[in-house]
């Protein structure tokens, strides 16, 4: 019997580096269609975003907007990869034309895609902001919205405090769906 799916949605997004990009805010990262940033925006990973959170599918807006929404976001900038694991909501409004954030604590905007997260700007790995510092570089950002109801199916977890991004990925990635290489390198780790 084959594995019940656990990827509820999954979009890609891109954006690019830029030189003032610093990833230093402790609370918050964010991706802008804007084409310039200044050293203030310390909480900017990347520039020129190809979607907002009010271009994503239906589909991913629907999966997302519940209280047992997991969301894993892998970020990929060439040879490096970081993971970050986060929490949908009931009440995301997912309106802005310009921007995603990701944010450590509960608070909601227009702008918010995700609540709850395990990682701000400043811990993401130094090596992926470094190569953001260059406009040319390309960001890939990858999107899975799990259902922490499943997850707890798959793994021996009792609430999303309990969850870890290895378990996460060990989840999705024992469902056969096609994984980034990220996520992959979880499950051989496990």
């Amino acid at each position: 019997m084959p594995q019940e799916q656990l990827v509820k949605a999954y979009e890609i997004l891109r954006a690019r580096g830029h030189e003032s990009i610093r990833a230093l805010h402790r609370t918050t990262f964010e991706f802008t269609k804007d084409s310039e940033v200044t050293p203030r925006g310390d909480c900017i990973l990347g520039v020129k975003l190809d979607k907002a959170v009010a271009d994503l599918s239906q589909e991913f807006k629907k999966a997302i907007k519940r209280n047992s929404a997991i969301v894993i976001i892998v970020l990929e900038v060439e040879e490096f990869k970081d993971v970050v694991l986060a929490r949908g909501s009931s009440k995301l409004v997912l309106e802005d034309d310009k921007r995603v954030v990701v944010r450590r604590s509960k608070f909601i905007g227009k702008e918010t895609l995700a609540i709850e997260s395990n990682k701000a700007a400043k811990d993401i790995d130094r090596r992926l902001i470094e190569k953001l510092r260059n406009r040319s570089v390309e960001l890939i950002i990858h999107l899975y919205v799990l259902d922490l109801s499943d997850v707890i199916k798959q793994s021996p977890v009792q609430s999303f405090e309990d969850l870890t991004v290895k378990k996460c990925c060990k989840a999705v990635a024992n469902s056969g769906v096609k994984l980034s290489e990220s996520c992959n390198n979880f499950k051989k780790e496990l």
